[in-house]
């Protein structure tokens, strides 16, 4: 059995995860690592709403960030994205949270 501590952080990754927005910053770095700018325009929204909303991602332990120059490069944290083959061979973009795991199929 997981410990307390296990299902916490699992339940808090799926809270951060509760929103529209942030599920698409989550798609939208699956294709990599990207700052908060070219976050923006890929979801065609401001630069505010996404930094808050990387910032909630971030507290979940779900994205990381890599300071680079002036900029800060978000990217998915590696015990939480991995690519994974569904049964019929399609590619799909699993999330893990630790106590389960949620796959986004590619279409």
């Amino acid at each position: 059995m997981k410990k307390k501590r296990e299902y916490e952080l699992c339940a808090g990754r799926l809270k951060a995860l509760a929103d529209p927005d942030r599920l698409r910053i989550v798609e939208q770095l699956f294709s990599g690592p990207m700052n908060v700018s070219d976050l923006s325009k890929a979801l065609d929204e401001e630069i505010v709403k996404v930094s808050h909303h990387l910032g909630v991602l971030r507290h979940a332990d779900l994205v990381q960030t890599e300071k680079q120059g002036r900029f800060v490069i978000y990217s998915l944290a590696p015990d939480v994205a991995a690519e994974s083959k569904s049964e019929s061979m399609t590619q799909a973009r699993r999330i893990d949270f630790g106590c389960c795991s949620v796959n986004l199929e590619l279409k």
